[in-house]
């Protein structure tokens, strides 16, 4: 049982070190939506979020105010409409998107995951419709996120599916170019994508899932910054078990916020996401930490092992907060998301090259970053290609959520508003990889998948 006095310890967490519950997803099974005429599946779709997801906005406001603790977001993830939209007689899902984003306004939540397909080995019909409906379906919604998984560690990477999502990625940028492209902040390429993430926009409800679950995401960058700023110059010891410490106190917040949204929703516990995730404040930053941690900027020589470090000691403390602690834990590295990323861009200190080799280490991948519109699709898929190779590899989530920003280049600013935040324009690196991305196929599962 976790007391209020718990909580009550953390105020000063939350009035001057950014605390908050992040948020509050739902996730919700589609798999008794299924229909072969599209009005039908839609409506059942429409009728069972709604129902289902009635009273979260509400609850999350109550627990707010009854705590005193911010959640800033809720949302909702669903069965992979690829999944559950099967058996529709339908050469598009837009419909279905659009289906999803109105139930998504009708409840107040502020984004719905879940326009998904799981491809890592190969494409059923039900996928290849959803992938080639994503470019419309994120230009004519508002709330809708996407994510395709192209790869894992047990079955490895469907190069057809990375090849087709450069294509899509760049379609994307295309039908929203009047606001910055800002469909592709909207889409996630995974490999090993995990069935419980609340964190958008990569969320989606696992067919290995309960009926209708409760996910909570937590984030503390900035009190993790805080308690290493008192241990400034001391050993790597003392710098580990202070992250430990400071992230069990943060999940234990996160624990009695899913537990009484669990109760009084009706609806079972799911996980806890501890996921260190920054914002546009100062003082809300991951590069803020690396800063405390002895490096001048984000990207500095040693900017890997302080990602390792804080990444490792987050999931450490938080385990010890709570029983089911998953979805992704840990750090995550967004550039547009974190001023201290941003400021390390411009400075010339963080480049693409040294934020692929940070994601060895991180919770997802490379993620909110903004490109130059001409970028080709073939270099996207290159991209895609290398991160999921280091999911595969090390047997870790990796993802990739690049924007190419069309009618920009290398060196302007990108402004995307709210969470979302804003962004310089990265370069990436123009020579050709084409004639690796259209051999085809699938890379196959390393030695080490071979487990059982």
């Amino acid at each position: 049982m976790i007391s209020i006095v718990e909580v009550q310890e953390t105020n000063k967490m939350i009035r001057e070190m950014n605390l908050d519950v992040r948020t509050i997803t739902m996730g919700i099974s589609l798999m008794d939506c299924a229909h072969t005429d599209m009005r039908t599946f839609n409506q059942n779709v429409y009728d069972k979020i709604t129902r289902s997801a009635e009273k979260l906005v509400k609850t999350g406001e109550e627990l707010e105010r009854q705590f005193g603790v911010p959640i800033v977001n809720k949302r909702i993830s669903v069965t992979p409409i690829a999944i559950a939209a099967g058996s529709v007689h339908t050469d598009t899902y837009v419909p279905v998107a659009e289906a999803l984003d109105r139930a998504a306004k009708e409840v107040g939540v502020n984004f719905i995951g879940g326009f998904s397909a799981l491809v890592q080995k190969g494409c059923t019909k039900g996928d290849r419709i959803l992938i080639e409906s994503i470019p419309e379906a994120l230009a004519v919604t508002e709330r809708v996120c996407s994510s395709v998984n192209v790869g894992s560690s047990r079955s490895g990477i469907n190069m057809d599916a990375v090849k087709l999502m450069g294509d899509i990625i760049i379609q994307t940028a295309e039908r929203t170019k009047d606001r910055d492209s800002i469909g592709c902040a909207k889409l996630v390429v995974f490999c090993n994508a995990v069935e419980d993430n609340p964190f958008m926009a990569g969320a989606f409800h696992g067919v290995g899932e309960r009926e209708c679950v409760i996910n909570v995401g937590v984030s503390g960058p900035g009190v993790i910054k805080r308690a290493l700023e008192e241990v400034r110059g001391q050993d790597f010891e003392t710098l580990c078990e202070t992250i430990k410490r400071t992230a069990f106190k943060v999940t234990r917040v996160g624990q009695l916020v899913a537990q009484e949204a669990s109760k009084r929703m009706g609806v079972p516990f799911g996980i806890i996401d501890l996921s260190l995730a920054p914002t546009p404040l100062i003082g809300d930053s991951i590069a803020e930490i690396f800063q405390v941690m002895g490096l001048e900027e984000a990207g500095a020589p040693g900017t890997t092992a302080a990602l390792a470090i804080l990444n490792d000691n987050v999931k450490k403390g938080g385990v010890m907060a709570s029983s089911y602690v998953g979805g992704l834990s840990g750090a995550f590295i967004p550039v547009s998301e974190d001023h201290g990323m941003i400021q390390a861009v411009q400075r010339g200190a963080l480049t693409l090259e040294k934020l692929e080799a940070m994601t060895c280490v991180c919770s997802v991948g490379l993620d909110m970053i903004a490109i130059p519109g001409s970028t080709s699709k073939e270099t996207l898929s290159g991209i895609i290609a290398d991160e999921a190779a280091i999911g595969m590899v090390n047997n870790k989530t990796t993802a990739v959520r690049l924007i190419p920003v069309i009618g920009k280049d290398v060196g302007e600013m990108v402004e995307f508003g709210g969470l979302l935040g804003y962004a310089p324009v990265m370069a990436v690196n123009s020579f050709d990889c084409s004639g690796f991305v259209n051999r085809g196929g699938r890379i196959p599962a390393p030695i080490h998948s071979f487990k059982n």
